[in-house]
Formats: structure tokens, sequence, C-alpha cells
């Protein structure tokens, strides 16, 4: 029985993940040309035993992939990067998919908010003029935008967390880490909403504009010939402005969060915890962290409904149909409850696949201040 669960959880689980002897030999090359991709000069927060061991000398630290015993993944290696992309498709795609209908009240509360007054007579007044069907419209757009945008926004916050510690060395990354992980997500997020962009304006076209287009694949080309291809980027200024903050504020609260459970909340160190506790601490540290994200992404998702929904609109247009007090609290209640389970979930769900392949979860160990053996 052991045997047969091992090798149907091989199977879930792509073949270059991990590496082989061909994959390892590329490694070595990329690591002697690249400092981002090899060894560490430091202990970062991912890498709890290579921290609390004095005897380890190697520069990268090994961690066993599961039920493999002649494969593993190395932590900072392109397999590693691999994971965290291929993990950040699956927790932000599947959990923006999931809140279609939350998202598109919201969205139609900000375009004409005189028809969607609250969140549950914006849900009755869907419900009665699309039915249960015109809850999920638009959940193409918000699957391949977000999965793209997931895989960029983890994949990149992880080489960019691990380069900018790199570059700061180990004394100014325990001096200054919440600046590298701002940083590091600021970086990874102005790359991740390039891919973004074009989705997130086809789907509040179809969200907002009832007949406009049934979905992605028909929403597409209407929106080109309406609004030319450039047209797709419109709003990637003001999404910048509502993603970028959003993102520094994701990933540097959840790694102080999490450390702070860790430190304050939890007796047990977290090389010592349940794989099952550590979860629920990603989903935790993930809420809260959701909370303030919403709160200081709000206004720019106000102007990127506003701008997406009205041809040739501009961000006067919206301050001055909205007013600043509509910009900043227009949606917001049922913004926080929309985004605080979504970024739960999408920690839980990214930490989740980490462990399964092997990996551990993210935040919760202080580094080490050095990994150079000390001089006699």
């Amino acid at each position: 029985m052991a045997s047969l669960s091992d090798s149907s959880k091989q199977s879930l689980l792509p073949n270059f993940l991990y590496s082989s002897p061909a994959s390892s030999a590329l490694d070595r090359i990329l690591n002697a040309n690249n400092p981002a991709f090899g060894g560490s000069r430091f202990t970062t927060l991912e890498s709890p035993a290579a921290s609390s061991s004095p005897s380890i000398k190697s520069k990268t630290f090994m961690i066993p992939a599961p039920n493999e015993p002649g494969k593993r993944i190395e932590m900072y290696s392109p397999q590693f990067y691999a994971a965290c992309t291929f993990g950040g498709i699956l927790s932000c795609g599947l959990t923006h998919m999931t809140v279609t209908p939350l998202d598109l009240v919201k969205c139609n509360m900000q375009i004409d908010p005189a028809k969607y007054r609250s969140i549950s007579s914006g849900f009755g007044v869907l419900l009665k003029e699309q039915g249960f069907r015109g809850f999920f419209r638009g959940w193409v757009p918000t699957l391949l935008g977000y999965s793209a945008q997931g895989a960029c926004k983890f994949g990149f916050y992880e080489f960019f967390k691990k380069y900018y510690s790199d570059l700061a060395g180990p004394e100014y990354f325990a001096k200054y880490k919440t600046l590298i992980y701002l940083a590091g997500s600021a970086s990874a997020e102005v790359i991740a909403d390039v891919a973004l962009c074009p989705f997130e304006a086809v789907k509040v076209r179809v969200q907002t504009q009832p007949g406009f287009a049934r979905g992605m694949s028909d929403g597409f080309p209407k929106f080109i010939k309406s609004e030319g291809a450039a047209g797709l980027y419109k709003g990637i200024v003001p999404l910048w402005g509502r993603q970028i903050p959003y993102t520094m504020m994701k990933f540097a609260s959840f790694e102080t969060i999490v450390e702070m459970i860790y430190k304050y909340g939890i007796p047990t160190p977290k090389d010592q915890c349940s794989k099952s506790l550590q979860l629920g601490v990603s989903f935790a540290g993930g809420y809260v962290a959701g909370v303030f994200c919403a709160i200081v992404s709000h206004p720019a998702d106000n102007l990127v409904s506003f701008l997406n929904n009205a041809k040739g609109a501009t961000v006067g247009d919206a301050v001055k149909k909205l007013g600043l007090w509509g910009l900043f609290t227009r949606g917001l209640p049922l913004r926080i409850v929309m985004i605080g389970t979504l970024t739960g979930a999408q920690w839980g769900i990214y930490d989740a696949f980490k462990v399964f392949v092997g990996l551990p979860t993210t935040g919760g160990v202080a580094p080490a201040a050095s990994t150079q053996p000390a001089k006699a």
C-alpha cells in the first residue's frame, strides 16, 4: 500500500521540479554565473535547518523531495523557482475564480452605486436580471489573468527576495529585512501586472456591461475592435497603483505576522511544529495581511473599475464622479471580506504546495547571521 501511495503521489508532480544528473550539471553552470540562483552567503527564512546547524558548510541547502529518495529540490535552483511559480498559479488562479460572484458585485457597486446600493441588494439585482449563471460571468478571464499574475507574483518574489538579500548581505538583511520584502514584492508585481492587465480589462468590461460579451472568447476580440490593442493596457498605471501597494503589504505583512506568531504565539519552534499547524499559521497570517491589503489598495481598485468600464474616461473623471470619500470607501467592506479570505487561502494553497513537493513553508524563522565557519 505504501509503494502504491508513493507512486501515485509522484505521478502528480511534474518531473522538471526535481533534479536529475543533467539538470544538476545545468544548475552548477547557472550557480557559477548567477549568484541569485546559486549559493547563499547567509541562511534566509526558507532555510531553518541550515540556520540551526553550524556544521553545514555547503553554499546551498538541499531539501529532499517527498518519497523520492534519489531526487531533491535545491533551494534557489531553477527547480525551486519553477515550483514556486506553479504554486503561485494554483494559489491565485483558483482563489480568484472562486470569488468571482463577490468580485462581480463589487465591480458593479463601484460602477453603478445607484443600482447596486449594497452587497445584499447587489446579489439580488444580479440574480433577478441574469439568473444564477450571471454570478460567474467573466470567470475565464479571471482564471487566466490571475493564474498568469500568480505565476509572476510568487515566482519573481522568491527570486527578488533572494537577489536583494544577497546584495544586502546577512548583517543588513537582519536589520532591514522588511525593506527587502517590500522591494522584492514590488519588483515582482510590476512584472505580474503586465501579464494580468489585458485579462483584467476584458473581465471588467464583461462583468459591468451586460450584453457586451459572454466571456473571454468573444470579449477579447470585441474589446480590441472597440479600444484597439493599446486599450488592453489603458488601465496599467492604476493597476500598478492598486496591485503594487497591495502586494507589498501582502508579502511584507505576511512575513512579519508569521514571524510574530511563531515568536510570541507558539511555544514550539517552527521546525518542530506539525505541517498542519504550519499551514494553519500561513492561512491566519495571510488573512490578517489581506485586510491590510484591501485598505491600502482600494482607491486604485475603484479607479481600475471605472477606467475599464467607461470608454475614454480619465482619472480626473473618476475622482469627479466618485469623490475622494467614495474613492476610498465605495465597496470597501465587501472587498475586505473578499481580499482577506482570498489572501489567506492563497498563502494556504501556496505553502501547501511547497510542503507537498518537499519545501518549507514561507516565513517564521530568523535567519542565521552567517553561514561562514568562525575563524580560530
